[in-house]
């Protein structure tokens, strides 16, 4: 009985180590750069879990309705930097992501040593090693940690994050991660958390480009969309596309389709990053037809009056060519 009362105070102990732990690690600041669609609700998710949040943005309104929500602003990233040894980035593009982290004003200029550099943003292997080896003469620590989900599982913290990096490291990444995602994946050295990203986004154009023509070929055909909808999401050819984002207008509540295709994964930043995909299939000599078709598909919407729409407006793209 005395072994028993013993060892039920010491996990009690432990408990109450591990919790203060935690309760004082969430007292440290956490630097976020890149407010925009994606990094807005991860940003305010940080906040919802005790995490002090130290930001930057280029949008001063944006940064204004941060501040109204507690977080401290900075002038730049360097600024962020100075403040804070943990920093997330999450950026539209490579030039962003280049400019942040290695320009005149950039997080390398004033970062710690020993600080954790955690990159949401989209921007392939290759420009990730290279940001890595920066950080790294700086004494810092990088790691990819590009996200799916968009939007609507940022808002709900149910992001999933590929994470490359120093294994070492992924604990203290995870930490702050599974605050904005449900599924947090270490994938192994820093680039491989982008390498699933492209892949992953590949397949999603791929099958959003099948869903909206399947569902454009059925209305054609006399079914009712929502029916049609209905019938695939029971069979064989369910996806993420179809089930959870269907491209169709009334099919879905929710979604960028019932608003006009605003909101959600821009057009824009679907060509770009089918442009890595295909950049890493060259790079790798890989065959990619589909990802290659649907590069070109989302280039031709680009040019054609959709870059700021959804991705998913590939359904108004394809009901309009049909009638040229």
């Amino acid at each position: 009985m005395a072994t028993l009362l013993v060892r039920c105070r010491s996990a009690l102990r432990a408990e109450v180590t591990l919790v203060c732990s935690r309760t004082m690690a969430s007292k440290t600041p956490v630097g976020f750069i890149g407010l925009g669609n994606m990094g807005n609700p991860m940003a305010k998710n940080l906040l919802k879990h005790g995490y002090p949040v130290i930001a930057y943005d280029v949008f001063p309104n944006i940064c204004k309705e941060f501040q109204d929500t507690g977080a401290q602003i900075m002038e730049s990233p360097a600024d962020v930097a100075d403040k804070a040894d943990r920093i997330i980035t999450m950026l539209p593009s490579i030039p962003n992501a280049e400019e942040v982290y290695t320009g005149p004003n950039g997080i390398l200029k004033l970062v710690k040593k020993g600080s954790l550099l955690i990159d949401s943003s989209t921007i392939g292997p290759a420009v990730s090693k290279e940001l890595a080896k920066e950080c790294e003469k700086m004494g810092a620590v990088f790691m990819d940690a590009p996200v799916s989900g968009g939007v609507g599982a940022a808002r709900a913290g149910n992001l999933t994050f590929m994470v490359g990096g120093v294994e070492q490291e992924f604990a203290a990444a995870k930490e702050l991660l599974t605050c904005m995602g449900s599924n947090v994946v270490y994938c192994g050295e820093v680039g491989t958390g982008q390498a699933a990203k492209v892949c992953n986004n590949m397949l999603l154009a791929i099958t959003m480009i099948g869903t909206a023509e399947a569902m454009n070929l059925g209305i054609r055909l006399g079914l009712d969309p929502k029916l049609l909808a209905q019938i695939l999401n029971m069979s064989s050819g369910r996806c993420w596309s179809s089930d959870t984002y269907n491209p169709v207008p009334g099919v879905m509540e929710g979604v960028p389709s019932a608003n006009n295709y605003q909101g959600g994964f821009g057009t824009t930043l679907m060509t770009k990053d089918l442009g890595l995909a295909q950049y890493s299939a060259t790079d790798t000599k890989t065959p990619i037809p589909l990802g290659s078709l649907s590069h070109q598909i989302y280039r031709m919407m680009c040019a054609k009056g959709y870059a700021k729409k959804d991705f998913s407006s590939v359904f108004q793209f394809l009901r309009e060519e049909e009638n040229l």
